[in-house]
């Protein structure tokens, strides 16, 4: 049995496709839909044993009413929004809600595999790699990255890096994060203008050392990062914390331009100005070091940016969750 959380979420639905895909249906899925109906289409014709709302989930994780054997707990689930202006509400739903979930997999002697984020990282001060020393020292610049960086350290701070696996996602896109509203990749936010009007807005930059729109992320589509959670799972020899990036940091006008090509329509950008709230927690530049992943025995190709974009812009074209 795998229990999911996070499986009617963006990352998380995509992973309950592949897990399917797999031949794997017993599998308890954890959220919160409440009456998101995107959520709701991410769990349509997919398999699993039952459902269990987050709150409920907890309550029996703290009664230690699971019932069955349970090979591996995924936690995908958390707040991913970096708006919120309440730290005590990412603590409890980011950190406390993970650390619980953690106790009780090394009670019950299960894998446990969760979300960390490249927010951790910060401005880039200390660089992208994923090796401990590097960790300890990051200093993020939002809530939302300092709830995953806790929850890191005390996993270092425990000696539990050895018996757990982090995953430190960068820039994920692609289908399923229809229902993240403001959190929703520029991709998915950008194309109903472009692909009806052939315009796309971009931030502009406030370092002079960026051009406008030449920030630079580490993009990675979601079946990418569905490929390395799944790449852990099926190696249960491995633990530690990684990045899931691509390794390649790539501007927002190139993204930008992907989009453009994959509607059929000419590049036609304009520069707006970046809310002030964003501005000083705005990260220009990330880049996964992915040395540590590679030597893990992933060894797999990243789909180009161009592929991807194209690839996604066919659901969007038809409406479809992955």
């Amino acid at each position: 049995m795998i229990i999911l959380t996070g499986g009617a979420g963006f990352i998380g639905s995509c992973l309950l496709t592949r897990l399917n895909e797999a031949g794997l249906k017993d599998i308890i899925i954890v959220d919160h839909i409440d009456q998101n109906p995107f959520k709701k289409k991410n769990l349509a014709g997919k398999k699993y044993r039952e459902y269990y709302d987050k709150t409920d989930f907890l309550k029996k994780i703290l009664g230690h009413q699971i019932p069955g054997k349970t090979e591996c707990l995924i936690h995908m689930g958390a707040c991913s929004s970096t708006l919120v202006e309440d730290p005590e509400y990412y603590r409890q739903n980011n950190f406390e809600y993970t650390r619980h979930l953690a106790q009780w997999a090394l009670e019950n002697q299960c894998r446990f595999i969760y979300a960390s984020s490249a927010a951790t990282y910060g401005d880039g001060r200390f660089g992208y790699n994923d090796t401990d020393d590097v960790t300890r020292q990051l200093i993020p610049l939002n809530h939302y990255g300092r709830s995953k960086h806790e929850f890191d350290l005390w996993i270092l701070d425990n000696h539990l890096a050895d018996r757990f696996v982090g995953l430190k996602f960068f820039n994920v896109y692609g289908p399923n994060e229809y229902h993240k509203d403001q959190m929703r990749s520029v991709i998915l936010k950008s194309y109903p203008r472009v692909s009806r009007e052939g315009k796309m807005a971009l931030f502009r930059s406030y370092r002079p050392e960026y051009q406008d729109g030449e920030q630079k992320r580490d993009f990675i589509y979601v079946k990418d990062a569905v490929d390395i959670v799944m790449h852990f799972w099926q190696h249960a020899e491995l633990h530690g914390i990684y990045n899931v990036g691509t390794g390649q940091a790539q501007s927002w006008n190139q993204v930008a331009r992907a989009l453009f090509q994959a509607c059929g329509q000419q590049v036609d950008i304009e520069y707006i100005d970046m809310p002030e709230p964003l501005r000083n927690q705005y990260q220009y530049f990330t880049q996964a070091d992915i040395v540590k992943l590679r030597q893990s025995g992933y060894q797999k190709a990243f789909t180009s940016l161009n592929a991807a974009v194209e690839d996604y812009v066919g659901y969007l074209n038809e409406k479809r969750h992955y």
